[in-house]
């Protein structure tokens, strides 16, 4: 061994500093302020996550609706054409004058009552399936449900009252399937608005 050797090396700089080796951080230890991001990723992850299930939350809901609304409202088509059967039935009871009924024998009598019975089959068939008959007879005018033919001077109820029905409406669910066709009364006295009744009844007492 030489002298070089036994003599220990020189852990100084050439500025006489001594030479202070950068500490080792093993990989998995935190860096620093890796809590802050950390926390702020699980805050966002968690957002993302609340959004994502609130987006399936009103997906499962539309997909409900849609679904039942084609359930309701897929024989829309079908009970249109229904609806032709059940005009025949009811043309085929109006025919039959009171009169003629009254003094009809057993089997005219019995053939009108399987046409009554016939027709309240197909409307309680109908109804089953959410198509439901508009009465609008003596109610006050509907533009939504109603459909508006002439009208008929009748002092005897408010202007506005239907007083004729040239042909029944249905509805299908909440939406008008056809419209009922009416005659309105013209004439007759005007409903007053519900504030004026309050009114008035507040200056009677």
């Amino acid at each position: 061994m030489t002298e070089q050797d036994r003599q220990p090396q020189d852990t100084t700089a050439a500025t006489g500093e001594p030479v202070v080796s950068k500490p080792y951080i093993m990989p998995d230890d935190p860096e620093p302020g890796s809590v802050e991001t950390l926390q702020k990723e699980a805050a966002e992850a968690r957002d993302r996550m609340l959004r994502t299930l609130a987006e399936m939350e009103n997906l499962r809901k539309r997909t409900a609706k849609e679904v039942a609304d084609a359930r309701l409202y897929g024989i829309t088509g079908f009970a249109r054409d229904v609806l032709d059967i059940a005009d025949n039935l009811q043309r085929a009871l109006d025919a039959v004058p009171a009169e003629a009924r009254a003094a009809a024998d057993p089997g005219l009598v019995s053939l009108i009552e399987g046409v009554e019975l016939t027709e309240r089959a197909l409307l309680n068939a109908l109804e089953k399936h959410g198509v439901k008959k508009l009465d609008p007879q003596g109610q006050k005018f509907d533009p939504n449900f109603h459909q508006a033919m002439y009208e008929v001077p009748d002092a005897s109820v408010p202007s506005g009252t239907v007083v004729q029905i040239m042909q029944a409406g249905y509805t299908i669910g909440d939406r008008v399937l056809r419209p009922a066709l009416v005659g309105v009364a013209k004439g007759g006295a005007k409903t007053a608005p519900a504030a004026n009744n309050n009114e008035s009844s507040s200056a009677a007492n």
